[in-house]
C-alpha cells in the first residue's frame, strides 16, 4: 500500500467521517471505496453493453438534432465564411 495526503476542509472531513462511521468504515477505507467507485463508473461512461442501448443513444441524438440533412463540408465553410465576413452574424 501507499499513504497519500488529501487536503480537506475540517467540514469535509467531519462529513466524510459520518458518512464512513455510519458505513461501519474508517475514514481511509470510505475514500478508498469511493474513488474506486468512481474510477469503475468512468471506465463505464461512453460504452454500450448492448445494440440496443447503441440504437437508444441515436434516437436520442435525432431527437435532440432532429433527423434532418447534415451540411456538407463546404457548407459549413460557407457558414464560416458569412460569419468571418459578418463579424459573427450567419444571416440566420
Amino acid at each position: 500500500m501507499v499513504r497519500i495526503q488529501v487536503l480537506l476542509s475540517p467540514e469535509e472531513k467531519e462529513a466524510f467521517r459520518r458518512v464512513a462511521v455510519r458505513d461501519g468504515l474508517s475514514l481511509s477505507a470510505w475514500l478508498r471505496r469511493a474513488g474506486l467507485e468512481r474510477l469503475a463508473a468512468s471506465r463505464q461512461r461512453g460504452r454500450f453493453r448492448s445494440h440496443e442501448e447503441l440504437q437508444s443513444f441515436f434516437a436520442a441524438c435525432e431527437a435532440h438534432h432532429g433527423t434532418g440533412r447534415e451540411p456538407d463540408w463546404a457548407e459549413h465553410l460557407e457558414t464560416m465564411r458569412r460569419s468571418r465576413d459578418d463579424g459573427g452574424d450567419s444571416g440566420t
